[in-house]
This record gives C-alpha cells, structure tokens and sequence, in this order.
C-alpha cells in the first residue's frame, strides 16, 4: 500500500499492546480489539472486519494475535487509516459512493456502476449512503479477498472463467471472509 506510515517503537507499541490486553493473557482477543479500535464515531468497531483482522494476523491460529503480530497489525491499521483519509476528500470522516468509486479504482478496480451501488449496499451498515472507517477496510480486504480467489482460476487473466458447481462452493468456503 502507497500509504505507509513510519514505525512506531517498540516500547510504544508494547505499551498499547498492555493496554489492549485487559485480561493480562499476552494475547489480544478480539473483544480486547474491537473496544480498542475506534471508526471515529464513538461506535464499537464493525466485529466482522476485527474478525477479519485477527485471522489475517493470527500466525499461531488461536483467533488471538501475540504481541509480534500485534506490531504488523498495528501498522496494518496505521496504513488503511491513512489510506482512508486520502480518499476521504471531504473530511467528513465517511466515504460516500463517489470517493469508494474512486478508491477502488486507484486499488485497479474496475467495476460497474451496479455493483459499486451493491458494494455500498453491502457495507453501509447505518444505510446513509457512506461507509465508515472499520467497513471501509472490511469491504477492501473481501474484494481483494474474492478477486484472488478468482484469479487462481483465471488462467489465461481474461476475467472469464469456467468452474463447477462444487468448485465454486469449494472456492467461497475456503476462504477467511
């Protein structure tokens, strides 16, 4: 991602991680995550995208990260924040249909205008027309998600591809969405 932030030291990073772990498990969990994170709007953090997080950096699979998992997280959370406010033109803290259309285009993208309108249908949890921070990142990583999925089967990268009924159930349910 073209939007990396500088590392923060370790000691800062173990000092939040501390903070983070409320049960003194040198694990976080993701009920410990998601009060940790924030969307900006004093709203508890979309449990689906932590979900989502934790499996991406849970190395040991246990649905917690260590605190070596904590820091790639940390920075993971750190770019898509920068990210976010880069195509949040506004500032008005949400991504409306047109700043998602642009995001995901600059991301190589190139989707209908159907099914940009079914994206933001799909994650705009509070139906106000823009999607917020914690679904903004949920939506990314499920698009980056199925389209790698689908390019295994796009041998020939034509966006056309033949699969059975089995594989593609096979498909869908292997992957961590």
């Amino acid at each position: 991602m073209a939007f990396e932030s500088p590392a923060p030291s370790r000691e800062f990073l173990w000092d939040i991680f501390q903070r983070v772990d409320r049960d003194r498990s040198g694990y976080i969990s993701s009920d410990e995550l998601q009060q940790a994170l924030s969307n900006g709007t004093w709203n508890p953090f979309n449990p689906e995208t932590v979900r989502l997080m934790i499996g991406m950096f849970d190395k040991q699979n246990r649905g917690t990260v260590s605190f070596e998992d904590f820091a790639a997280l940390w920075k993971y959370v750190t770019d898509w924040q920068n990210c976010f406010r880069s195509f949040d033109r506004d500032n008005s803290g949400n991504i409306d249909r047109n700043e998602l259309k642009i995001a995901l285009t600059t991301f190589g993208y190139r989707l209908s205008d159907n099914l940009i309108d079914l994206i933001m249908r799909k994650f705009d949890r509070n139906g106000r027309g823009t999607i917020l921070f914690d679904d903004f990142i949920q939506c990314c990583v499920v698009l980056y998600t199925l389209t790698s999925a689908f390019r295994q089967h796009d041998t020939d990268q034509d966006g056309v591809i033949t699969i059975h009924y089995d594989q593609f159930l096979s498909m869908v349910f292997s992957l961590k969405v």
